[in-house]
């Protein structure tokens, strides 16, 4: 899925891709697997689940256990451009928190990322 949306981003341009990973009825949310977008800051660009959080800088905020794991995407995302985060969070489709295995990749000044549940 992620690398769907960046050749959505990279045929389409920036605006009209985080617009469509945005949409709740669109293609990037498959059960508990959606695509959401950072900038390189940690701000939440694109969100299919929960729009109150665009627009938000998340880099500080922790996942349940202590894990500032968005330091951790944007990090690896400047670095290497992909690779994959683990943390724990709340499943939309359970409601628990849940580990959570995060795919991400770089492209432009977007970090794209679709994770898993375990």
């Amino acid at each position: 899925m992620v690398e769907e949306a960046v050749a959505l981003y990279n045929a389409s341009g920036k605006e009209k891709a985080l617009t469509e990973i945005s949409n709740p009825k669109g293609k990037w949310v498959k059960g508990e697997l959606y695509v959401f977008a950072y900038d390189l800051n940690g701000v939440v660009i694109a969100h299919p689940i929960n729009p109150k959080l665009i627009g938000k800088n998340l880099i500080e905020v922790p996942d349940a256990a202590g894990k500032t794991f968005r330091k951790d995407i944007a990090e690896l995302a400047k670095t290497k451009g992909t690779g994959w985060v683990d943390y724990k969070y709340k499943n939309p489709s359970t409601n628990k928190v849940e580990d959570k295995s995060t795919f991400l990749k770089k492209v432009g000044d977007v970090i794209i990322c679709c994770g898993t549940y375990k």
